[in-house]
């Protein structure tokens, strides 16, 4: 899996590393099961600090697509919705993205949603 980081941008770097990491399991480049490297081995060979690759493991972490496991790493859950969670993910991100452009409030945002479900 190639991880690939902007330092010009300016979205976090650990958001970037996430985003990487979702695309891939949205894409299914990166099948449930398998193990991240290590976030030390990450965070050389990316040139940044161990905390924002552990940052953005932890985001992964919080949206159910990745466990963190001691003594065996970040490793994609084994689970048949991960795919979609991923792909959902990445349109909710999109979503905040473009509401920011707007200039829409987080509870303007929220209403839309919640007209979007009713």
């Amino acid at each position: 899996m190639l991880f690939r980081v902007d330092p010009a941008s300016p979205q976090p770097l650990g958001d970037q590393i996430a985003a990487s990491v979702r695309g891939a399991i949205a894409e299914g480049t990166v099948p449930p099961g398998e193990r991240l490297p290590s976030a030390r081995s990450l965070a050389d060979s990316l040139g940044v600090n161990l905390h924002t690759v552990l940052r953005g493991y932890q985001r992964l972490r919080e949206e159910g697509l990745i466990e963190l496991r001691r003594g065996r790493g970040a490793v994609v859950v084994d689970d048949a919705g991960a795919r979609r969670r991923a792909a959902l993910m990445q349109q909710v991100r999109e979503l905040v993205r473009q509401s920011r452009e707007l200039g829409l409030t987080e509870e303007e945002v929220v209403g839309l949603v919640r007209r979007g479900l009713a």
